[in-house]
């Protein structure tokens, strides 16, 4: 079973990555991450806006970006799924400028860490990863978040009711300030 990551784990896979990748982050470029599903249109953008958020609220919205893919491309252009877009909304979110977009195996270059919301969407990113040091870059995001109790996969709320997006909305807030807590201390030293 995995089990969460530390910072310090993080900052070392970030460093080594980029020391192996043509882009190699500046003193000025902002910690770049990722977030993949499978079309783009529920979980990875509540993922890329909320981290955007938590970043932002740290006082290092500078420092961190976020972004998101699907790992496939039936919703390229397309607005987030109409029931994501209320739960954000919901909880203060604003998810309106959000358009789905496919993951590339430049991802790997533009970005430090590349997280996947469930064990599918690992195993194609790990499939497409050309190098170790882009195998380096994936996690699981419920790893991060000891409150998931073991738990690796973000359900796909697709075919369920607003409930369902309220709840999967709930898991990856968890998860995100999670995963910033870990990466906090690295992105502070960088800077």
């Amino acid at each position: 079973m995995r089990t969460a990551h530390s910072g310090e784990e993080i900052a070392v896979a970030s460093t080594r990555a980029a020391g192996q990748n043509e882009r190699v982050p500046e003193h000025d470029d902002p910690f770049r991450v990722v977030f993949v599903c499978t079309g783009n249109i529920c979980r990875s953008p509540m993922a890329e806006i909320v981290f955007r958020q938590v970043a932002t609220e740290s006082g290092f919205g500078d420092r961190v970006t976020s972004s998101s893919a699907g790992t496939g491309d039936w919703h390229v252009g397309e607005r987030a799924d109409a029931r994501t877009l209320e739960a954000l909304e919901r909880r203060g979110y604003d998810g309106s400028r959000h358009r789905a977009r496919q993951f590339t195996h430049d991802d790997f270059d533009r970005h430090d860490l590349v997280i996947a919301l469930d064990r599918s969407h690992e195993r194609i990113l790990s499939s497409w990863a050309r190098t170790p040091t882009d195998a380096d870059k994936l996690a699981l995001l419920l790893t991060f978040d000891a409150a998931a109790q073991g738990a690796l996969d973000v359900p796909d709320p697709y075919y369920a009711g607003p409930a369902m997006f309220d709840d999967v909305l709930g898991m990856i807030e968890s998860a995100s300030r999670a995963l910033f807590r870990q990466l906090e201390p690295a992105i502070r030293r960088a800077f």
